[in-house]
């Protein structure tokens, strides 16, 4: 990223002292606004005020330090920054940036100064930036036009190197150099003048992209700059989406910060919520074990690092967290050994030589069910069992469901294992559990609470050493997954997408 390029950060963070934040705003009526905050990339309302004659003033103690913005009627807001300081602003609509006078502030003189000498340069550089992308790299104005932008950009870097040198103790320097890029050496080379490592590069900038920023300082955190530099570096230009990469660097991260500091809180809560969100397969992993490191462990007083976090939403935070580690993407989940359909044998899936183990669980009662059951069925009496591929299903069979289940399976002809907690097993495990763990195992008879199923149908997909490799997914993605497993990407397709499935499935 180009130095240029941060223009749109507009103003920085301090720290807050009860200073009178005054400001001027010419030819605006009398009506009541709003003082805003940022916390990261998001904005939040701080203070509410009445502006009479183009005049308002609010009450810094009352704020945290950090960047502020003074929120106006129809969507319009201009921001600022407080740093321990008292702060008095003239602007005036329709451009506050453009028409702004600081009258009192150290920090927004400097900052606006830089404003006003980067907005043209960044203009400048779109409209070469425009003029070079409808030629080719062969055109001899191509090349004209890249110097040019090369120079603006040196232009820019000398000035914001000079503002640092120049100002070393105020924070608009620290935002500054926050946002800029990181200098990157040239390539090793060998004897014969080769790279020796092509990514290397990449690999430097990844692992130097926090040396700009003072990440002891909490004050940054309450800018969009540090927010948005956090999600780049999450973000697929930085690092492959897999959740054990995103996890390695999520620890590496919020292990070298304080632990009682914003940027802790910060980094922790965005990491953990941001792919407990995910769509994508397996990035609960993330959140889990987020969860588990920061919020569920104890540290070295006995609490929960999380301090931020209210005692009973911890709890119900943490309550399921030590089964759901058991089952997310490269565990080996808990092994199950149940009833067949014989009520007499026990199977379980340990014990299986198979290449890939599907582990489905699911409920003779269930409309999903009903509808799936059959399609996984078909696909494995077609297509998975000459391919060393098994099936281990676990059905609810307690009660009257016990007919319902044996039926199902006789009548959609289920060839593969079929096992459950059945209505016999189900009363002596009621009667006195002790005499069946010579056979089973307490996780298999609550299979429900040792697998997290609040919901059927289920889908977990075991490789050869039975750990999770897929999970969560349809009947056609879970054909389309094998046969790209086994090289048989060529066959014809059973089932098509189904959006409905898909979504019962998730």
């Amino acid at each position: 990223m180009k130095a240029s390029v941060f223009i749109s950060f507009i103003l920085l963070a301090g720290m807050s002292f009860g200073q009178k934040l005054r400001f001027k705003v010419v030819g605006q009526k009398d009506t009541t606004v709003h003082l805003v905050r940022y916390y990261g990339q998001k904005l939040f309302y701080a203070d509410t005020a009445e502006i009479k004659g183009g005049i308002v003033e609010f009450d810094g103690s009352k704020q945290k330090a950090g960047i502020l913005g003074v929120f106006l009627p129809g969507q319009k807001m201009f921001e600022f920054i407080y740093n321990n300081e008292e702060v008095y602003i003239e602007t005036k609509d329709p451009d506050f940036i453009q028409n702004m006078v600081v009258k009192k502030s150290k920090e927004n003189m400097v900052f606006n100064d830089f404003i006003q000498f980067i907005q043209p340069k960044k203009t400048e550089i779109n409209r070469l930036s425009e003029r070079r992308a409808q030629l080719k790299a062969s055109d001899s104005e191509y090349k004209v036009l890249g110097d040019k932008i090369d120079e603006i950009n040196k232009e820019v870097i000398a000035y914001q190197e000079a503002l640092m040198a120049n100002n070393p103790k105020l924070l608009v320097s620290k935002i500054i150099r926050m946002s800029m890029d990181i200098t990157i050496p040239e390539a090793p080379v060998n004897e014969k003048g080769q790279i020796i490592d092509s990514s290397f590069k990449f690999k430097y900038y990844r692992s130097h992209y926090w040396d700009n920023v003072d990440l002891t300082d909490d004050r940054l955190v309450n800018t969009p700059v540090f927010g948005n530099k956090l999600e780049y570096f999450f973000g697929k230009n930085m690092m492959i989406q897999h959740w054990d990469t995103v996890l390695y660097y999520g620890y590496q991260l919020c292990d070298r910060l304080n632990p009682t500091s914003t940027a802790f809180e910060f980094c922790v809560s965005w990491i953990t919520s941001t792919y407990g969100k995910s769509n994508i397969m397996g990035m609960d992993k993330v959140y889990i074990m987020m969860a588990d490191r920061y919020y569920c462990s104890k540290n070295a007083q006995g609490k929960s690092p999380a301090f931020w976090m209210e005692e009973k939403k911890l709890e119900d935070l943490c309550e399921k967290i030590p089964v759901r580690k058991t089952l997310v993407m490269g565990v080996k989940p808990p092994n199950l050994t149940l009833l067949d359909t014989t009520d007499v044998k026990w199977k379980d899936f340990y014990s299986l030589k198979a290449e890939y183990t599907i582990l489905y669980f699911w409920d003779p009662e269930c409309g999903h069910c009903k509808k799936i059951t059959p399609r996984l069925g078909e696909l494995y009496e077609q297509k998975l069992k000459g391919r060393n591929i098994e099936v281990f299903a676990v059905g609810k069979a307690v009660g009257e469901d016990f007919e319902k289940w044996k039926k199902f399976i006789r009548d959609n002809k289920l060839t593969f294992i079929n096992v459950a907690v059945t209505d016999q097993l189900y009363r002596k495990a009621m009667e006195n559990a002790a005499p069946l763990l010579k056979y089973t195992t307490l996780e298999s008879l609550n299979y429900q609470t040792t697998y997290d199923l609040e919901t059927t149908p289920r889908v977990f997909v075991l490789d050869k050493d039975k750990k999770i490799i897929a999970k969560n997914i349809s009947i056609s993605q879970l054909e389309d997954l094998l046969d790209r497993l086994q090289g048989k990407e060529g066959l014809p397709k059973l089932f098509p997408p189904d959006p409905e499935e898909e979504e019962a499935m998730h």
